[in-house]
């Protein structure tokens, strides 16, 4: 990789990332040359495209059709949602940039789906905490048209170079001193298929690395989600919020061989219903809302009837609708369930809870701006208050494009303020060696993994919760020598990541003694809002105010 200085290093290529990186990449408002354009390094720690936006079915939630909808009920369902917890201003400010993002994701080429071929009415669905239909979606594949349309428009822009293998190991600081903030000035890089490291410096770093639900067993994320930008961010001593609240998608396929398949949410919008295995339906007893409550209520009432009835899963029917109207608005869950087998036109879908979205992060401001100067956050990675202690359905794309946007404003009004430090402290790897021992970060991988679904899952107990924080302990010892002692690769810094972000959530977990959105614990089985109606706000050893 060449090392010269950037103006923007974007880790992540999902929404986010590219959002950000097309923002960026335009001439600035007081730019009137276009050698002044800002160079963008753009990493991907896999293929380009790979990513949670890739595989994101749902759509994006905002107020399209004022006649029936209004930004005001949006603001409510929301913090209806957050259990509480929504910051009023960060909800605020993405629900009134929802359309203007919409727009400019339309004139980036992003189709959505119309009321029928001859409209020029976009369709649109509703769900979980949505009181109106206001979801914009690209049939059942979101993520996949969003990701593909804007990651053409990168291909084509000059001033963005793509990295695909390449994977942050850690921020690069300058120190803080009396008279100056700590100030993020590079990264440093492992090219994944050499394992080389190299030190890269740039003026401003963005963190677009999603989410960490590859901390659990079972989740609907692919291999990448392993909470890489939040470790990070935490060692460099940025503080973490919310790292409790971690939400279950209700409804992934249960099949053998399906690996993190979901099935979106748009289908009970439409109707679909949760039954048991013998076809009664449950969802009337946990809330009037039924199949169309929150997450964490749906997935707790699957959870709750698993375990009553000692099922490895439930069935999701939507049978009731025709085969044509299934085929043409849900076209890749239909042939996915089919090739296993599943024709869910005439049959229901066998579901099962798994993790889905990290409601907490790096705290930043409405700009992304984080603790440290020049160190950005956007996307799953950050906590900006918008989803309290609950995500609310399709908010999740939306908050990738707002504050993608923001962050890419705010940044290039700075840059001509900043200069690339001007040597770095070079990756040393001299006094390590190669390892036969793979088994132990495979073991270790397998076994955290295993316990924060069974100890630190839908529901969870205070004893539970410490064995969980007593095995996390000799977990992080025997990954840190490990790390010490041999050159690294992408495998054991996903792990050394993973255990940071697992002992952040049992943490977190820990100090919330009440049941509030997606934390729900045996022992405190009801929320206490003298006590806990505020954030979780853990604060690293090397925080600098």
């Amino acid at each position: 990789m060449n090392t010269e200085c950037y103006d923007v290093i974007i880790v992540g290529t999902g929404a986010a990332g590219l959002t950000v990186a097309l923002e960026l990449a335009q001439q600035s408002p007081n730019s009137t040359r276009s050698e002044n354009l800002p160079t963008i390094a753009l990493i991907s720690k896999g293929p380009i495209h790979e990513g949670s936006t890739l595989y994101a079915q749902g759509g994006i939630a905002a107020v399209l059709d004022e006649d029936n909808d209004s930004i005001d009920s949006h603001v409510k369902d929301t913090l209806n949602a957050g259990a509480g917890l929504c910051h009023q201003e960060s909800v605020q400010f993405a629900i009134e940039h929802a359309k203007e993002s919409i727009n400019w994701v339309i004139d980036k080429g992003v189709q959505f789906s119309k009321e029928d071929n001859n409209s020029d009415n976009y369709h649109l669905t509703r769900e979980g905490g949505h009181s109106h239909r206001r979801v914009i979606h690209a049939a059942d594949a979101t993520g996949k048209a969003l990701s593909e349309g804007l990651l053409a428009q990168v291909k084509k822009t000059a001033n963005i170079t793509l990295f695909e293998h390449h994977m942050a190991v850690d921020l690069i600081l300058s120190p803080a001193s009396s008279d100056s903030e700590k100030q993020c000035v590079g990264i440093y890089l492992l090219n994944t298929e050499t394992n080389q490291v190299d030190e890269v410096p740039a003026k401003f770093t963005i963190l677009a690395t999603g989410g960490a639900s590859k901390v659990y067993l079972y989740t609907s994320n692919p291999d990448s989600s392993t909470g890489d930008g939040i470790a990070m961010a935490w060692r460099a001593g940025c503080r973490i919020a919310n790292m409790e609240f971690n939400q279950f998608h209700p409804t992934c396929l249960y099949h053998p061989k399906a690996k993190s398949f979901l099935i979106s949410e748009a289908l009970r919008g439409e109707g679909a219903k949760l039954k048991l295995l013998d076809g009664t339906p449950f969802m009337h007893k946990f809330d009037e809302r039924e199949e169309l409550a929150p997450r964490d209520i749906v997935a707790q009432a699957i959870d709750f009837e698993m375990k009553r009835t000692g099922s490895d899963y439930v069935h999701l029917d939507i049978t009731h609708k025709s085969p044509a109207f299934i085929k043409d608005h849900f076209p890749t869950i239909y042939q996915r369930c089919l090739s296993f087998g599943i024709d869910i036109t005439q049959e229901p879908i066998p579901v099962v809870p798994a993790a889905h979205y990290t409601c907490g992060g790096i705290i930043t401001d409405l700009d992304g701006k984080t603790d440290i100067s020049n160190l950005y956050a956007i996307g799953e990675t950050a906590f900006t208050g918008l989803h309290g202690a609950n995500r609310m359905a399709s908010n999740s794309l939306l908050e990738c494009l707002v504050f993608g946007k923001a962050a890419a404003e705010k940044i290039k009004s700075e840059l001509q303020h900043f200069i690339c430090e001007p040597l770095l402290p070079p990756w040393d790897d001299s006094r390590v060696t190669g390892s036969e021992e793979g088994v132990v970060v495979t073991h270790n991988w397998d076994e955290l993994r295993r316990f924060m679904w069974n100890y630190v899952g839908i529901v969870r107990k205070n004893k539970r919760l410490l064995f969980a924080k007593q095995r996390i302990k000799l977990l992080q010892g025997e990954i840190d020598d490990y790390y010490r002692q041999y050159l690294i690769n992408s495998d054991l810094i996903e792990l050394r990541n993973l255990v940071t972000v697992a002992e952040l959530i049992i943490n977190s977990a820990m100090s919330r003694k009440e049941s509030r959105g997606l934390h729900y614990t045996l022992d405190y089985p009801f929320a206490d809002d003298k006590k806990y109606l505020k954030d979780t706000i853990l604060v690293p050893r090397n925080f600098t105010s």
